[in-house]
């Protein structure tokens, strides 16, 4: 039924691996919508409610800058909400409100990231979904959780990784700390979530229990800085930023490179790591510095760590002049860890590899048109993942859901169409 009944447009057969399995998704902005994305990628029908009222801001965020904003014109937005149906219902209208219950009775998940008790306020607690749905497996996903002294603080990506430690820990040694320049724990999260959705599933199959699942974003980050946890716990030391250097393991070379620019930079760079003698003398070999590779202050792992600061410089002078590209291609070649600090267009346009995987392909959009979408990073031999549309249109398959799955009269539809209920 509706956008379960689309098919792979390769004409791929294989199942998918959620088909049957329906979502009803109440998420926004991005730590939500990820793990609503996966799966709705692996063949859930994911139904996203919303509220013109209370908008999604990703719906207005980048947007073509030579055309008119638009509630559907966010490439990003569609980005995270491909793959599913979208409805709207106004919560504060008993026929509104009637719809999301009856939405939910036909639901395996219920997911929100709302702030703490902010999902209950709107009287879908964790006790009313079970009224509704005693099989209803119920996700909140929130900065930190819905228990403790800070559960209601308000959080983004950017400050559950300062809170984790993370930003902490990021950066080079001697300045401030710099953090991901990503709204990494956004996306940590949703993977949380997307697991934590599948092992509940995997529970009620064995016990019949369905359960709320609590997931506090900020604790998704500091599971990442364990290493100085332990050395912490164990040492006694504070942690020191490396910038992208190593400790654990204390190898040299490791870091990244200043090669020669292109048509659109001055500079490029690579990554290269060495952890063994063979691969030094690789290294050397293919940077042409037979005296590099004898140099008293580099023949050893031990002293390259000593002096690397010297190291890094020296590996500069001589990729400074080559294409980091053809670089990576030489190192690979001589079983030397290295790669290309890669843009979008030379992983979109130029990266043969993922073009192999098929890694952005394309889908359509409603009023965005076709573009292409990263895609699902796992490949199974025996079933797939859809890249079948972008994201629903602001209460696009608002008809359709209500006529279809929930039973409504397209004249019931009308009447809370022109109630405002939805």
């Amino acid at each position: 039924m509706g956008i379960l009944e689309e098919t792979d447009r390769s004409g791929d057969a294989r199942p998918l691996p959620l088909a049957g399995l329906r979502v009803c998704d109440f998420t926004w902005i991005v730590a939500g919508p990820q793990a609503t994305r996966i799966l709705a990628d692996l063949g859930a029908d994911v139904v996203k409610v919303e509220n013109e009222s209370y908008i999604d801001s990703m719906r207005l965020g980048l947007q073509r800058p030579d055309e008119p904003m638009s509630l559907n014109g966010s490439g990003f937005h569609s980005n995270f909400n491909r793959n599913k149906r979208g409805i709207t219902a106004n919560l504060h209208h008993p026929s509104g409100r009637e719809v999301v219950e009856r939405l939910v009775t036909q639901s395996d998940v219920v997911i929100e990231n709302f702030s703490a008790g902010a999902f209950e306020r709107m009287g879908f607690g964790w006790e009313r979904l079970q009224e509704l749905n005693p099989q209803a497996i119920y996700v909140s996903l929130s900065g930190f959780g819905q228990v403790g002294r800070d559960r209601l603080n308000i959080t983004w990506g950017p400050t559950a990784a300062a809170v984790s430690g993370a930003t902490q820990m990021s950066g080079l040694p001697d300045e401030d700390p710099a953090g991901w320049g990503y709204s990494y724990l956004d996306h940590t999260a949703g993977y949380y979530g997307a697991v934590a959705v599948l092992m509940a599933l995997l529970h009620r199959r064995r016990t019949g229990e369905a359960q709320h699942i609590d997931i506090a974003q900020i604790e998704t980050g500091m599971v990442l800085t364990a290493v100085p946890v332990l050395d912490y716990q164990v040492n006694g030391r504070k942690y020191q930023r490396i910038g992208n250097r190593s400790e654990y393991p204390s190898i040299a070379p490791h870091n990244t490179y200043r090669c020669a620019g292109d048509d659109f930079e001055d500079d490029r760079w690579i990554a290269i790591v060495v952890e063994t003698e063979e691969q030094w003398g690789a290294l050397c070999d293919v940077l042409g510095s037979p005296d590099m590779a004898s140099d008293k202050r580099f023949n050893s792992n031990d002293a390259r760590k000593r002096n690397e600061d010297e190291l890094d410089t020296a590996i500069t002078v001589l990729t400074r002049s080559q294409s980091a590209r053809d670089l990576m291609h030489a190192l690979q070649a001589r079983r030397v860890p290295a790669g290309l600090c890669q843009r979008t267009d030379d992983k979109m346009e130029i990266d043969e590899q993922l073009s192999a995987r098929g890694f952005y392909p394309s889908a359509p959009h409603d009023e965005l048109g076709e573009h292409r979408y990263e895609g699902y990073p796992v490949q199974f031999s025996d079933a797939r993942w859809r890249m079948v549309r972008g994201a629903p249109l602001l209460g696009g398959d608002t008809v359709e859901v209500l006529t279809e799955l929930l039973g409504y009269s397209e004249e019931e539809v009308s009447q809370m169409m022109a109630e405002l209920a939805i």
